[in-house]
């Protein structure tokens, strides 16, 4: 399907939504799609993602198939999408922003939005602020790491302030950061801008240097046997307990084996440990009879232990202010143009 085809679909669902309901007041693109020309292919593993605004908070809708396009929807209050210039400044908003994504905005406020930060998104001055808020977000995880919680809950909370590493420099360089593919992105934006040569130093942050394609193919059929076990049983009141059923399997499974098959198989384990990790938090409150280790992929990527996962963020930590300068370097290029 072309990406034209699967946003109209997501524009179409979000008409419905709102005729039924009021509480949304507004809605925009975000993800993956943001950007891309309406006759590009939107890949299998690939979903539409949505942004409701609401008055009040509401629960994330999460990933379900729509006419045959898979849509992922999530909801933000105009409090904590902020003005204008919030948005101009926040690394998360802003990319929304700087092309137009915007579904259905009855009060006009998206479009005050839209306007500012497509004028502004260049400005020297806002890409040091959104820099300066992907590098808070890590030292704030980085220094969380540890604790008491369950393995899994440890787990996400180092992997996911350790990966925005990889969306720093993207920030920088002016390109939309994504989740799934966050490391693809970031090699992609250092050779870009000169600092192909510090993209290992980088991936090695998470993967410890790495493990093989065929490991990665172990660990991805292991992985396939405890989603699906996870998808039969009850995941409401997950923030992520969509994406572990049906519909969110393509994007786990075909998304890694095209990584995989592209001589990516180090990008693809951080998803694979993201779904192993989030399969076992569900594991551990719903069924913990039916837990199953994951101590294979932690011990592959070196953090098999609290204290190897504390000493990770810690040599991150160390390391910041060395790759700060890289960050700089690449946002002085990008917005010179």
């Amino acid at each position: 399907m072309r990406v034209g085809a699967a946003r109209a679909v997501a524009v179409g669902w979000v008409r419905e939504r709102m005729r039924v309901d009021p509480s949304i007041e507004g809605a925009f693109f975000s993800g993956s799609t943001v950007g891309l020309p309406d006759d590009a292919v939107l890949p299998v593993s690939s979903d539409v993602d949505v942004l409701l605004v609401r008055r009040e908070p509401g629960a994330k809708v999460g990933k379900f198939v729509h006419r045959g396009v898979l849509l992922e929807v999530s909801t933000v209050t105009w409090e904590e999408l902020g003005g204008p210039e919030d948005v101009l400044g926040s690394w998360v908003f802003a990319p929304m922003f700087r092309t137009d994504g915007v579904i259905a905005d009855p009060s006009g406020r998206l479009a005050a939005v839209r306007e500012r930060v497509a004028a502004g998104f260049a400005d020297p001055v806002w890409v040091r602020a959104r820099c300066a808020g992907v590098r808070r977000r890590i030292e704030a995880g980085l220094r969380a790491v540890g604790g008491s919680a369950p393995v899994a809950e440890q787990v996400l909370a180092w992997v996911f302030p350790t990966s925005l590493l990889a969306v720093w420099p993207a920030v920088a360089g002016l390109a939309d950061p994504t989740v799934r593919r966050r490391y693809v992105r970031a090699e992609w934006v250092l050779s870009r801008f000169g600092f192909a040569d510090r993209y290992p130093e980088l991936l090695d942050t998470f993967d410890g240097g790495g493990v093989g394609a065929a490991r990665v193919r172990e660990h991805l059929a292991g992985l396939a046997v405890v989603f699906d076990e996870v998808a039969r049983l009850p995941r409401e009141g997950f923030a992520f307990g969509a994406d572990l059923g049906a519909a969110g399997r393509p994007v786990v499974f075909d998304g890694a084996a095209e990584l995989v098959a592209a001589g990516r198989h180090r990008e693809a384990m951080f998803w694979v440990l993201v779904t192993y990790a989030r399969c076992h938090v569900v594991l551990g409150a719903v069924a913990p009879e039916r837990e199953r280790a994951f101590g294979a992929v932690l011990a592959d990527l070196g953090v098999a232990s609290a204290a190897d996962r504390r000493r990770r963020a810690d040599g991150l930590l160390a390391a910041l202010p060395g790759w700060q300068a890289v960050v700089d370097a690449v946002a002085a290029e990008a917005v010179a143009g």
